[in-house]
């Protein structure tokens, strides 16, 4: 295995994924905080936390965004192609799909 394809395969089988599931982290925390927020809007208690956090899943979701970009320049600039431009959809062929959904 050459290092181009060690490199390919360690981002689409750690990096991506790593990245995806601090995303979605980030989203629930800020959903979260955005339920508890609307639920104790009458009570007044705690706001503070629940906008806390609301913020740091935002920031969350902001800090992964940007490290995808980052990496994404550091491959374009040199040229490692380990982010394809293309998915690999040959998985996808062999799917079938029951005569229900056709």
């Amino acid at each position: 295995m050459s290092g181009a394809q060690l490199l390919e395969n360690f981002v689409t089988y750690v990096i991506d994924p790593a990245i995806l599931l601090v995303i979605a982290a980030g989203f629930f925390l800020f959903v979260f905080g955005l339920v508890q927020f609307l639920l104790d809007l009458d009570k007044g208690a705690n706001r503070e936390q629940h906008i806390k956090h609301m913020l740091w899943g935002i920031v969350g979701m902001f800090v992964m965004v940007s490290v995808y970009g980052i990496l994404a320049l550091l491959d374009n600039t040199f040229g490692l192609d380990a982010f394809s431009a293309t998915p690999d959809m040959s998985r996808w062929q062999d799917i079938d799909i029951p005569p229900l959904f056709r």
